[in-house]
């Protein structure tokens, strides 16, 4: 590294056709691997101090355990106070930074969650803000001094975006910052991780064969989900206070679940997405949203408030200009009483008991507060997602298979890609035209079904559907395999937010009585209910967090974390 923090040493001498073209790739994995420990050693001070053994399986507790009150205090605090705090100069950037390095540090030694450490550039940053703060009195931006993590995939200036391939290491040096990381810097975040995320990114599990497989911290023999699973694992145990993910079919939600976070999937066209590294770059047939993962409502709000506050759309076309509206966020507008339709089951995967016990719980503190809760009928949800696997690829899964060529396919990309359709051909261009038509019909139908339900609930219009993340609580690793319940709703473009509800127990464990509702079928309907049917057991979940879904109308993203802050008090007085 430069005396400047200029990290691009580090890759210039490894270009792909010395290191992925022609080596092994264990070879590869094993430099990646180490360049990433040469960094993390030069802070041993922020290595966990007594060895773990592999068998401990909830180690949360511990990337906090050797921080002081100071340190302890700093890292429990979510991005809105924090950003509050260094304004109001009881905290400094650097020491706020010092802070999550040092659980970050342990978080990696506990769920391998890291993948670039950038703690030299961000601490010359964070300097550079208090000395700015101090001679000027006035902060740089909105999140001056807040340090952010960056899902790998995602480019940041000087740095790899390995994006989990093998082929791409070394090879893929970001030469300027993805237009989110550019509006985070302007802004005054401190950017100074990138986290994990899967082989091919098309999975919801995190796990490639460069930095290998990511824990859930809660109870590492389950998956923190995918594929921004790293943010997941990293937030979770307070070592970041936001992070920056992606989801094209449930990569930020079902992580968040999993760790129990919030998690946020807007519509795509709001928030910036251009500077990402991928497989199908420039296909539209179905596009990631890119969202923020945190520890409070209020700070996925603050992530879109500073993203639109910078115009993104003036620099990345196909976006929409539509400024934030904080107030519809905070508010304004909602009804007193929310109608509020409730998805028990698809009609494809019935979910396991704990989650359908918090979807009862949610709906008796919904319907205590005086909202309106009514049971939403599926539409299609089979048919939903073999059109969604159709449009992921059109190319027939060529793209994954190449990149691949030099490395084996984890066990979740080989699940995937045996689910290719249309016997692995690529699909013709007249046959896209119809997947794209058979899409806007599909659109259409259920917004058609939104709209009568509505009508049929006593002429109240539908506010907002509750629903699963996922059928299972975070799963064991290499057993994820339905996606229906977040998937659906980008094949629809809609926002969703998901958020925590609290921890399963096992040995605490007494289902609830959920007679009456619509869920509990007695057969398994396919061999995908049956496989995963077969999953439950209290003991393989015990320690794993539970988290909801909240859907809302497209580009309505205000207005659906304002509902999400109705349900969540509801939730918190029916606790009380």
């Amino acid at each position: 590294m430069s005396p400047d923090g200029d990290f691009s040493s580090l890759y210039s001498h490894d270009r792909p056709s010395t290191i992925a073209g022609t080596g092994d790739w264990k070879e590869v994995a094993a430099r990646k691997t180490r360049d990433r420990q040469v960094l993390l050693d030069q802070w041993p001070e922020w290595r966990l101090k007594e060895e773990v053994p592999e068998s401990m399986t909830d180690v949360s507790a511990l990337p906090t355990s050797q921080l002081s009150a100071r340190e302890y205090a700093i890292v429990h605090l979510d991005a809105t106070s924090l950003v509050e705090r260094i304004r109001d100069r009881r905290y400094t950037s650097t020491e706020v930074l010092k802070a999550f390095c040092h659980v970050a540090t342990i978080a990696q030694q506990l769920t391998n969650c890291l993948t670039e450490i950038m703690f030299e550039e961000g601490l010359q940053r964070a300097a550079e803000l208090d000395r700015l703060l101090e001679e000027k009195g006035q902060v740089v931006g909105p999140l001056h001094g807040l340090p952010v993590s960056i899902k790998d995939h995602i480019r940041v200036k000087g740095h790899d975006t390995a994006t989990g391939y093998i082929a791409w290491a070394y090879s893929k040096v970001a030469q300027e910052d993805a237009t989110v990381v550019d509006i985070l810097r302007k802004a005054g975040a401190v950017v100074y991780v990138k986290t994990a995320n899967p082989q091919t990114l098309l999975s919801l599990e995190t796990n490639n064969n460069i930095y290998g497989r990511t824990c859930n911290p809660f109870n590492r023999a389950l998956t923190p989900g995918g594929s921004s699973g790293g943010e997941s694992s990293l937030i979770a145990v307070h070592g970041s206070p936001m992070g920056i993910g992606t989801d094209i079919g449930g990569s930020i939600r079902i992580p968040a679940a999993h760790a129990g976070l919030y998690g946020l999937k807007g519509s795509v066209g709001r928030m910036p997405h251009s500077g990402l590294e991928g497989s199908h770059d420039g296909m539209d047939a179905i596009v990631g949203a890119l969202g923020p993962l945190a520890t409070s409502g209020r700070d996925l709000a603050l992530f879109c408030r500073v993203m639109l506050q910078y115009q993104p759309w003036l620099v990345e076309p196909p976006l929409l200009e539509i400024p934030w509206k904080q107030s519809v966020a905070d508010g304004e507008g909602l009804p007193e009483h929310l109608s509020i339709a409730v998805l028990w089951d698809d009609g494809v995967v019935e979910p396991h008991p704990p989650i359908l016990d918090a979807l009862k719980r949610t709906k008796e503190a919904l319907v205590a507060a005086g909202h309106k809760v009514v049971s939403w009928v599926p539409v299609d949800h089979q048919e939903a997602w073999d059109l969604i696997l159709k449009l992921y690829f059109l190319d027939g899964g060529e793209e994954y298979r190449d990149t691949m060529a030099g490395e084996p396919m984890v066990p979740q990309s080989e699940w995937v890609l045996r689910q290719v359709p249309n016997d692995g051909k690529p699909f013709t261009v007249a046959e896209t035209f119809k997947l794209n038509r058979a899409r806007e019909e599909f659109r259409s139908k259920v917004v058609a079904h939104w709209n009568d339900a509505g009508r049929t609930a006593a002429g109240s219009s539908i506010d907002a559907i509750l629903s699963p993340v996922s059928p299972t609580l975070a799963p064991p690793h290499d057993t994820t395999r339905w996606w229906g319940y977040t998937s659906y709703w980008n094949l629809m473009d809609f926002p969703a937010v998901v958020f925590p509800t609290g921890k399963f127990r096992a040995q605490d464990y007494t289902p609830l009585d959920v007679s009456g509702e619509p869920v509990s079928c007695t057969r398994p309907r396919s061999a995908m209910e049956e496989y995963i049917k077969k999953q439950w057991a209290p003991e393989t979940y015990d320690n794993a967090p539970v988290a909801l879904q909240l859907i809302g109308r497209r580009l309505n993203e205000e207005r659906l974390l304002g509902m999400l802050s109705i349900v969540e008090r509801a939730l918190h007085r029916s606790y009380e």
